[in-house]
């Protein structure tokens, strides 16, 4: 029987919360490992341009920027396999986990960085105009729209929120729902009504995203009441029908809210599980920024990091 390799952080996922981790800890000597999983890099690497992040004032494109985070870690001594975890018993210290390949490890902590995944429709055109028109984050790329025409997918708070900030930039933003009314809490619909600049399509899907080699040019919708089809000329498509966090892997071992995001203290990264914490999109239904994610990285890493000195 082969012994299991042990670590004293082993860091689940990559992105901003992982490598930031990966960096704190590498750097108070912890020798961290980190298995990247299926998305090296996180949601960053379907990211075109990032202008939001301090420090790059010209801004940086996702892919490149999560490359430079995973070379600033390794430099301190993180130690990076682009494998997945597949299972977990937490049950017991120290811990054990198996990568996809079956190797087994035990670990002293654990930082769960494992993120969160935009929902999308699943139509013709979504992944391919990914990062170029096709967008799950307002906040993230509306700035990219300013006096264009933008289509917001969803009729719940999140849709109602998108499409509010995306006015900010658009001269104008479809929201197209399915249904006839909306999910959304009754003061972001009033909002969203009362904004001159969002018009609803009612009962109406999109089928497919249109577009040519710079991006988006519009989008096929169907009128559910009519059967009627058409195109509406747009720059921009944000689906916002929700995330789903990461966390399968961790079903029935932590705890998690109605949707599925890692509860954790408040101060704080802590799970309901002792020397096991969370950071990033996994544990924030909130935010989803780069920035509060490599900020959480950091505080799971310090708080691993003392958690392990208490325990020494």
């Amino acid at each position: 029987m082969t012994q299991a390799n042990h670590h004293k952080v082993f860091i689940i996922g990559s992105g901003p919360a992982g490598y930031t981790a990966g960096l704190y800890t590498a750097r108070a000597d912890l020798s961290p490992y980190m298995a990247t999983g299926v998305q090296p890099g996180g949601q960053l690497t379907t990211t075109t341009d990032v202008e939001n992040y301090p420090g790059f004032p010209e801004g940086v494109m996702g892919p490149e920027m999560m490359v430079l985070f995973e070379k600033q870690a390794v430099r301190f001594g993180l130690e990076v396999v682009y494998k997945m975890v597949e299972k977990v018993d937490l049950s017991v210290r120290p811990f054990r986990l198996w990568e996809d390949d079956g190797t087994e490890h035990t670990a002293d902590s654990v930082i769960v960085a494992t993120g969160a995944t935009a929902k999308y429709l699943n139509i013709p055109g979504e992944q391919e105009y990914l990062g170029r028109g096709v967008s799950a984050c307002a906040t993230c790329d509306g700035f990219f729209f300013r006096d264009q025409e933008l289509v917001v997918v969803g009729g719940g708070d999140t849709a109602m929120e998108e499409a509010h900030f995306l006015t900010k930039f658009a001269s104008k933003v479809y929201v197209i729902h399915r249904r006839d009314t909306l999910r959304a809490s009754k003061i972001m619909q009033e909002r969203a009504m009362a904004n001159d600049k969002i018009e609803f399509l009612w009962e109406t899907v999109v089928t497919e995203v249109k577009g040519d080699d710079k991006g988006v040019v519009g989008v096929e919708l169907l009128d559910l009441k009519t059967d009627e089809r058409r195109h509406l000329p747009v720059a921009g498509y944000f689906s916002a029908i929700g995330h789903k966090p990461n966390t399968d892997l961790f079903k029935g071992i932590l705890e998690m809210d109605d949707v599925g995001y890692l509860k954790v203290d408040a101060p704080g990264t802590s799970t309901t599980i002792e020397g096991v914490f969370a950071a990033g999109d996994v544990a924030d239904p909130i935010y989803r920024q780069a920035i509060t994610a490599a900020g959480m990285g950091c505080a799971a890493a310090i708080d691993a990091e003392r958690w392990l000195e208490d325990q020494a």
